[in-house]
């Protein structure tokens, strides 16, 4: 529901004309989304991650987003026209001679998903680099989203197994006494992100704009600085560096 007729449902006692309404309520946004398939793998599809937004108002009413909701409650049976719009001005894919590290807890594995379909088809026809994913969410049983197809790519010859020097690393954030995050599965695995970065890859962060990003930016820099003999300021140029070459992307959103 917009935010305006929340307000008039809030407050009954406001008789607002609806001619005043009209020109009081503005247009609906668009919505921005990661697209978290790959055009190779999914040809004339494109896969959204979309998590459902709710919250509660100040007079503990229950409210719930009004995309996601609708996007949620449409029937995948029927053939909905829904209007979208493609950034043109959006990075390219990384080639497949790139190593990656990926950290994305929540829905900010929807790029990655699209990242690891792309190398998986690539797999087939060229050697890939190695790629890492850090993901994260608070419970293994109900947050573990494309638990499936994340297992599936870390076996065999899949592009996060070992032995194609790739790994995968889940941070449940509620599922024991002490938080768990993506950084400290990061500091874990310290050795192996520092190797990867000393051989060139790229880092790409993808999730909630609140703390997240600040924080697997200073493990980061702490894995550079220990890993690499290098002083903490120095590890800090040492990753501006990464990001002025366009290794080091961050998507993020509120």
């Amino acid at each position: 529901m917009p935010p305006a007729l929340q307000v008039l449902e809030d407050f009954p006692s406001v008789q607002l004309p609806f001619e005043w309404l009209v020109q009081l309520v503005p247009p609906l946004k668009t919505r921005a989304f990661s697209i978290s398939s790959s055009p190779s793998a999914h040809p004339n599809q494109v896969h959204l991650t979309v998590s459902v937004v709710s919250w509660m108002t100040p007079f503990k009413r229950k409210r719930y987003g009004l995309c996601s909701t609708w996007l949620a409650g449409l029937d995948p049976h029927k053939r909905v026209p829904i209007p979208a719009w493609f950034r043109r001005d959006s990075p390219p894919p990384p080639p497949p001679s790139l190593p990656l590290i990926l950290i994305g807890p929540g829905t900010g594995c929807a790029p990655f998903r699209a990242f690891v379909e792309e190398r998986a088809v690539q797999s087939v026809s060229w050697p890939i680099a190695p790629v890492i994913f850090f993901f994260g969410c608070r419970n293994e049983d109900s947050d573990f989203l494309y638990r499936d197809f994340w297992l599936s790519h870390t076996d065999g010859k899949g592009v996060l197994s070992e032995e194609k020097g790739g790994g995968f690393f889940v941070a449940f954030s509620r599922d024991q006494p002490h938080e768990v995050y993506v950084q400290n599965k990061m500091q874990e695995q310290s050795e192996r992100v520092w190797n990867l970065l000393s051989a060139g890859a790229a880092v790409y962060i993808a999730g909630s704009s609140t703390k997240m990003p600040a924080d697997v930016h200073s493990c980061l820099e702490e894995i550079v600085s220990r890993e690499g003999g290098l002083p903490r300021e120095s590890a800090a140029r040492w990753l501006r560096m990464l990001e002025r070459d366009g290794r080091y992307v961050i998507e993020t959103w509120s």
